[in-house]
């Protein structure tokens, strides 16, 4: 199954069950400041949750454009992208518990065929202090979810957050399938007196790899190994916070978010998502540029195709941001050159490459985002500008980072960055990969002293 397809399931499946498709928001916030990018399908819909009247009504899906700035570093470990699409679908004050978990359910079994016998869920354990219960309601349903789907299922042993379970829970004779969390399965928008919270429930599949010891004896759902892979939250917004505590709401909100990114790699059986449909064509490219293949050295690749995919995405948004050194633009920017300097690793010599990446992802999503196809001389203009530029501040920052014997003092990055227009991030990179310490108080005083003089 395509990722066409899936999403387009997952958009008709809701859609005949009476909720409206509303197309994806831009990925850039609108009257808040303390975010620079949507990151989730619920954050434009904040108002409506908290009671507004949306003018499609109660019943809400989407497929919305995401993008996570806190992942830029994780990218290139076959499991993190910065930009992604949330696959959602909303209840506002209508359906609950019951509808929203057979729903799922329902959806990724009998609609993408997933082996119910590689699924598991877990649910809230109830707060430490008593004032908020155990999510039994959960429990039970699902119980009779997974009974419906021929599979003997049992609440494991409650897991106590940051503990290892002390037994194997997943695998030989016993038949847990739902395992109880605390932090990890309460959500809550922010701690301001006013905002939602509530428990969620979230589901993972099995993907079969072989549990990692370094991560404790055993596994379980919530485990960092990589085995378990979560593939969608339903969220329960089931309370609201006063000055002492949470009280119940009158009209319950449910919110779901799954990535289409990780389903799609379920669905096709891939080892991490650049090996889908999804990036196909941008990793293909890149081994025509480079000469290299991408399972000799997965990182670089990872880095390059995501990030030329977020950029993209950013630059071709309705409210396209060009590369600066300021708040998005600044993202866009650090987004473009670590691809450029990763391309270089890889040996790519061709010049404005860049944009024969974003070429492929525009057609491949201009479908559904037209925006895509609509801004492309932009997208395409500013990616060659970028490219340019950077490619030689690098080559006079890297001749001059070769220079440098030894850890690098925060003055001798501050020259860098200063002088040669060679980011911190990039400098940070380099001394890693030589195995070098950088001083990086020391280049944000530098920094603050001459943003003070410049003042």
């Amino acid at each position: 199954m395509t990722s066409s397809e899936i999403r387009q399931k997952y958009l008709d499946f809701f859609k005949a069950r009476d909720h409206a498709v509303i197309p994806s928001a831009s990925l850039i916030p609108e009257n808040d400041a303390s975010l620079l990018f949507v990151n989730s399908g619920m954050f434009p819909l904040v108002p409506y949750l908290l009671g507004e009247k949306h003018p499609a009504g109660k019943l809400l899906v989407n497929s919305q454009k995401s993008f996570r700035t806190e992942d830029i570093e994780e990218v290139g470990d076959n499991r993190h992208n910065t930009f992604f699409e949330m696959l959602g679908n909303w209840s506002l004050g209508d359906y609950w518990k019951s509808e929203q978990l057979h729903w799922w359910f329902e959806f990724i079994i009998n609609e993408l065929k997933l082996d119910p016998q590689k699924l598991y869920q877990s649910v809230y354990i109830g707060s430490a202090d008593g004032s908020i219960p155990r999510d039994t309601e959960s429990i039970e349903i699902l119980l009779q979810i997974f009974a419906k789907h021929g599979i003997d299922a049992d609440e494991a042993p409650d897991m106590v957050d940051g503990k290892q379970p002390a037994e194997e829970l997943h695998v030989g004779e016993n038949k847990y399938r739902i395992f109880a969390y605390r932090d990890k399965n309460w959500w809550q928008r922010g701690d301001a007196v006013g905002e939602l919270g509530g428990p969620d429930s979230e589901t993972f599949y099995d993907t079969g790899k072989t549990h990692d010891p370094k991560y404790g004896e055993f596994c379980h759902p919530n485990c960092d190994c990589g085995r378990f892979i979560e593939i969608g939250n339903s969220v329960f917004m089931q309370y609201q916070k006063t000055e002492n505590a949470w009280k119940e709401l009158a009209n319950k909100n449910v919110d779901f978010g799954g990535g289409l990114e990780r389903l799609t790699m379920v669905l096709q059986e891939k080892g991490n998502i650049f090996q889908t449909d999804l990036f196909n064509d941008a990793i293909t490219k890149i081994e025509t540029l480079s000469g290299k293949k991408y399972e000799d050295d997965n990182r670089p690749f990872e880095i390059i195709a995501d990030h030329l995919k977020a950029a993209t995405f950013i630059m071709g948004d309705e409210k396209g941001i060009a590369p600066s050194n300021t708040d998005q633009g600044y993202i866009v920017r650090r987004l473009i050159r670590r691809a450029v300097r990763f391309g270089r690793q890889l040996g790519i010599t061709e010049k404005q490459w860049c944009g024969e990446i974003s070429k492929t992802y525009i057609a491949n999503y201009k479908a559904v985002y037209p925006e895509l196809s609509q801004n492309e001389s932009f997208i395409l203009d500013e990616i060659a500008k970028e490219e340019a530029k950077f490619q030689e501040t690098l080559d006079r920052g890297e001749k001059e980072f070769e220079k440098v014997s030894g850890s690098i003092s925060g003055k001798q990055a501050f020259d860098l960055y200063q002088t040669y227009g060679f980011p911190i991030e990039m400098t940070l990179e380099l001394a890693k990969e030589k195995g070098v310490a950088v001083d990086e108080q020391s280049f944000n005083e530098e920094l603050k002293k001459h943003q003070d003089i410049s003042r």
